[in-house]
């Protein structure tokens, strides 16, 4: 995990100011999320579209979002810190912001842990440093409480896709955290080794693969009825009634949240090997 800190002024702009006259700008959902769980979002002045969590999230002015930011408005607003998202925001208007002098925290999650991290740099650099190292803290260890409660009772490893959109499809492969997830729930993500971390597949490639469950993003937008898995009755997923769907905003999020995600998605994979042992036992009788 990468966290930089691309300016030296922003440690004397935040001196400058008192920390009650903070003025952040919060470029992903994920990072508002993330500062308002250490107590900083009163200061958020702007930040971008989908930032909806939580409910004091939606009242905050909008700046851009996945076509770009106005920069115009970023410096018009004045932040003494802006939090960009690598992997979200525009390479070309993380660069302005940087030729512009402006004072930026880069967001770069690759891990669930990371999230932990970023949270620790967050509180330092907003004042909130005791209340983020108590929840970093909490983080971590409600993660590993579910790596080592899942990671053990799984018996049988399953075999899983993922249907990240389904109109084109896509998937993901294991570099991503939701490829991540899958594994520590001990589950087999069928895409695990794709060259892309965002893979756009067919309906031939998932029945080669033979996936034991299927997982549905239920994302905002997206219709899962595009695509009517039950036709396909050779696929184990589907034979065996293994077709579940999970709030999007959780498992795709790098906040708190995505441990609230993981344990939904450990749930399914679980009860999915529950029922097909239940299965067996009653051929067996």
């Amino acid at each position: 995990m990468r966290i930089l800190m691309l300016l030296l002024m922003l440690c004397i702009s935040l001196n400058s100011y008192g920390h009650s006259e903070q003025r952040i700008i919060a470029l992903a959902p994920h990072i508002v999320e993330n500062l308002y769980a250490i107590g900083a979002g009163e200061h958020i002045v702007a930040t971008v579209e989908h930032a909806d969590y939580p409910q004091a999230a939606q009242d905050i002015p909008r700046i851009g979002g996945y076509y770009g930011i106005q920069i115009e408005k970023v410096l018009a607003l004045q932040p003494t810190l802006v939090v960009v998202w690598q992997s979200g925001n525009k390479a070309k208007d993380i660069e302005a912001l940087k030729r512009l002098g402006v004072p930026l925290l880069v967001s770069q999650v690759e891990g669930p842990l990371d999230i932990a991290k970023e949270i620790r740099a967050i509180g330092e650099l907003t004042g909130h440093a005791i209340e983020a190292e108590q929840v970093a803290a909490q983080f971590e260890q409600r993660y590993q409480r579910l790596k080592e409660q899942y990671q053990s009772a799984s018996q049988q490893r399953k075999k899983v896709f993922y249907q990240l959109w389904p109109k084109p499809m896509m998937t993901v492969n294991n570099n991503t955290l939701i490829g991540k997830a899958i594994e520590l729930c001990g589950g087999d993500n069928v895409f695990a080794d794709s060259r892309a971390d965002y893979p756009q597949i067919s309906v031939e490639n998932v029945l080669l693969s033979a996936p034991d469950v299927i997982v549905m993003a239920d994302e905002k937008g997206a219709d899962n009825s595009a695509i009517n898995w039950q036709q396909w009755t050779t696929i184990p997923a589907v034979k065996h009634n293994h077709i579940n769907s999970i709030n999007a905003d959780l498992l795709h999020r790098y906040s708190l949240r995505l441990l609230d995600g993981i344990e939904q998605l450990c749930t399914v994979l679980n009860n999915s090997e529950q029922q097909a042992h239940s299965r067996q036992r009653d051929a067996v009788h």
